[in-house]
């Protein structure tokens, strides 16, 4: 009984202290992937727009400009191989695709890992780079007719990609009231 009680005490007093960082490094995580979905945007005044206490969309504006956004980042989730593979995706106001940054993804190693490969003299993994530019409302990978070039062993990862930024980007256009 006292070794229970002293382990939870550690317990307690280790999660006490590390809690903070924890969340202190997913913010810097989530600021430097909102930079990277939305280049040319001025940090300071990027307004986040929740609904019952869960983040909708990001609005950007440009420096010296919060008169009306110059783009949105919205969160997109889909289903990969192996897991959920999570995006931020930044669009300008005519929804073309700005940046994109892979959060998270615990795919099959050497196979939908490669998501977030970076080649050799690159400075970004290739896979979001394809996005750049092209209409998020119907982005599709090559073997459904898209643009996008599928990872050779892992279509269902580049799928859950694509379909994700559409999914996503069709949310924020109703919750914009562009549809």
């Amino acid at each position: 009984m006292i070794v229970s009680v002293v382990a939870a005490t550690a317990l307690a007093a280790v999660y006490g202290v590390t809690n903070p960082r924890i969340l202190a490094q997913k913010e810097a995580q989530l600021q430097a992937a909102l930079a990277a979905a939305l280049p040319g945007s001025d940090p300071a005044s990027l307004k986040t727009v929740r609904e019952n206490g869960e983040v909708l969309y990001y609005a950007a504006f440009a420096p010296g400009d919060t008169s009306k956004p110059m783009g949105y980042a919205f969160l997109a989730r889909g289903a990969g191989y192996s897991s959920t593979i999570e995006t931020i995706v930044g669009v300008d106001t005519l929804g073309h695709i700005l940046g994109m940054k892979v959060l998270y993804q615990s795919e099959t190693p050497g196979l939908g890992t490669k998501l977030q490969e970076v080649k050799y003299g690159d400075k970004e993994p290739w896979f979001p780079r394809q996005y750049l530019g092209k209409p998020a409302a119907n982005v599709a990978v090559d073997k459904d007719g898209g643009e996008i070039r599928s990872i050779t062993g892992a279509t269902i990862s580049s799928r859950a990609v694509t379909r994700a930024v559409n999914e996503g980007f069709a949310r924020l256009r109703t919750k914009l009231g562009t549809n």
